[in-house]
């Protein structure tokens, strides 16, 4: 009698994980305008979605992205059930209290945009105090960055989206942008007017990985796992090389 319990304990708990799975095999994630990395009229939906999509169907499962701002697709993700997660996401410790993280999807690379003509000369992130960074709002950035913004060590000015950030910049608005350089390479391609304004710092902030943020719960651990394995039996370099060069 106590094994008929934990069995149909187990078929509740397996069922009530599975849920968010419709009966065509379907998964919903939010995500956002981010190109080249995400976006929902791009090709595949973007970079990093055409990975995170792969990975699923490896498992025999169907993705469907809904595109939202940015704080809205968190939002979701811990107060809808249907929505496991949402992607892309950097990792923060403070992100990761609130989700769980999967394997990283792919690389990136953070840098500074300036004017042209106008160089700016840094050596440390320190350095950066004596000018004011555009930043999109929300979003996290390195490690040391953020905790001197945290700090009131660098001053920052927000806009809602890179393309905002960039226009700002260009205006004269914001001393520099921080933003990833195949954004930016996408960004300044379809605006031409970006590009004759504006140029890219050739140091690194930082190397950057991106992540599906699942929710911080059973159902989230659950499929961080399947998707996980579906991320090993992938060629994630091939994805990244056949999108980011065909975007060129």
């Amino acid at each position: 009698m106590r094994k008929a319990r934990v069995l149909l304990l187990l078929l509740c708990l397996t069922s009530s994980l599975l849920v968010t799975a419709r009966a065509d095999n379907a998964v919903t994630l939010a995500s956002l305008e981010w190109p080249p990395y995400a976006g929902e009229q791009l090709p595949e939906q973007g970079a990093a979605n055409a990975v995170v999509r792969a990975a699923f169907a490896a498992m025999g499962f169907r993705l469907d992205f809904k595109f939202f701002p940015w704080s809205r697709a968190v939002s979701l993700v811990e107060t809808q059930y249907n929505y496991v997660g949402y992607t892309p996401e950097y990792y923060s410790p403070m992100m990761a209290a609130r989700f769980v993280f999967s394997d990283p999807i792919c690389s990136g690379r953070l840098v500074l945009a300036q004017r042209r003509g106008s160089p700016i000369r840094w050596n440390t992130i320190a350095d950066l105090s004596a000018w004011t960074v555009g930043v999109v709002q929300g979003h996290v950035n390195s490690a040391e960055f953020d905790q001197r913004v945290a700090d009131h060590q660098q001053h920052v000015d927000g806009a809602p989206n890179d393309l905002s950030n960039l226009k700002k910049l260009a205006a004269g608005r914001v001393d520099l942008a921080i933003i990833d350089s195949e954004v930016f390479a996408y960004l300044t391609k379809e605006d031409p007017s970006l590009s004759e304004q504006l140029e890219i710092d050739p140091k690194i902030i930082a190397g950057t990985y991106f992540f599906v943020a699942f929710k911080r719960s059973a159902q989230g651990e659950y499929w961080a796992k399947i998707f996980d394995e579906g991320l090993k039996k992938i060629d994630v370099a091939a994805i990244m090389q056949r999108y980011i060069k065909g975007e060129r």
